[in-house]
């Protein structure tokens, strides 16, 4: 099972320590950002989308011409445009990037967010139309002929596209969301899922629910995992940095107010928050203390250690079926550069060593 790094496209400088400054949008700092993801060895770029941002798939077509081998995954929201115009956006854009996009099929947990847009939906109304989407898109993507579908949120008529995507294969679909009606949506679609950085007994419970629902519809999808990795030349000088990192988000919360909401909305959220336990350490080395800070609102947990260790960490969860793993620091761009040199190189090699010692002993019992 090979290994796949998705590193993350911010439309400025910020992160949990770093509070935003000057416009809202940089286009300067994308093309730095796209430039040094695909230096450092990245397979492909997440570009994020919310209720107050820049479009995402506007800012990844202009990274496409910036960055010519850096993939594309590009976040995207189900409801505010028509799947079959949907479906043959991804797939120009699939042609003029030489078949380097995949969406990121987020269907949300917050009604808040979703209102912003004019979206009254509730969260179980959302992930049904997510499924109808899905199909539809699936469709326009796959079919020869004019096809009709007919459902509770959308229907369709004589519906073909001209443009198909790039490869055979298709355009992958990166899909979120820990619910049960999540999950049963990335059952029939999802060609990676994509969990928040877990314990290992939370990421294999998940593993085997995703794949529960996957099997019904002969599907096998593969797994992604998002972690913000905290490395030193030390065990002890990462761990320094980690409670570095820990103060100066709390300075800026106390700047800023960007807490704990009153009403966690998402389960994966709820689920980043009981792995925290009290002393936020959970397995080798998974530290969840910005989750615990900022509520879980995403991407907050942490492997803490020497270069060695991380990677010796992200083995472990390949070993648990995890085959991509969106990897982004809490200094954006210099910890992009880092994983490159440092880190995204061992956990190839290590994996290289697992499959050659699994395939070694195969070759044993064969004999």
């Amino acid at each position: 099972m090979s290994v796949e790094f998705i590193g993350f496209v911010g439309n400025r400088n910020f992160s949990e320590t770093i509070a935003p400054s000057g416009a809202s949008f940089d286009p300067g700092y994308v093309e730095a950002a796209a430039k040094i993801h695909e230096s450092a060895g990245f397979d492909r770029a997440l570009f994020a989308l919310h209720s107050d941002s820049p479009d995402s798939f506007t800012v990844a077509a202009h990274a496409a011409a910036i960055a010519p081998k850096l993939g594309l995954l590009i976040a995207h929201r189900p409801g505010f445009i028509a799947p079959t115009l949907a479906a043959r956006q991804f797939a120009t854009l699939d042609h003029l990037s030489d078949g380097r996009v995949a969406p990121h099929i987020i269907t949300g947990a917050s009604d808040v967010e979703f209102q912003a847009d004019g979206d009254y939906t509730t969260k179980a109304e959302r992930y049904a139309r997510t499924k109808e989407y899905l199909d539809i898109v699936r469709l326009e993507w796959e079919s020869r002929q004019p096809f009709d579908y007919e459902g509770k949120f959308y229907r369709v008529n004589g519906a073909r596209s001209q443009i198909l995507p790039k490869r055979e294969s298709g355009i992958p679909i990166y899909f979120g969301g820990s619910s049960a009606e999540a999950i049963a949506v990335a059952g029939k679609h999802a060609d990676v899922y994509a969990l928040w950085g877990e314990s290992y007994a939370q990421v294999a419970q998940t593993i085997a629910n995703v794949r529960a629902a996957a099997a019904p519809h002969g599907r096998s999808p593969r797994f992604s995992l998002s972690l913000r990795p905290i490395i030193a030349d030390t065990e002890e000088a990462a761990w320094a940095k980690a409670d570095d990192i820990l103060a100066r988000a709390q300075s800026l919360l106390a700047r800023t107010g960007y807490g704990p909401d009153d009403q966690i909305h998402s389960e994966g959220s709820r689920r980043l928050l009981a792995a925290a336990g009290s002393d936020h350490r959970a397995d080798k080395r998974l530290w969840t203390g910005i989750a615990a800070l900022t509520g879980a609102k995403g991407n907050t947990t942490s492997l803490v250690g020497t270069p060695d260790q991380v990677a010796d960490a992200l083995l472990d969860y390949h070993c648990l079926g995890i085959s991509t793993f969106l990897i982004r620091g809490f200094d954006p761009l210099p910890d992009a550069l880092a994983y490159g040199t440092d880190l995204l190189p061992r956990v190839r090699e290590l994996i290289a060593q697992d499959e050659r010692r699994q395939a070694s002993e195969l070759s044993s019992k064969a004999a």
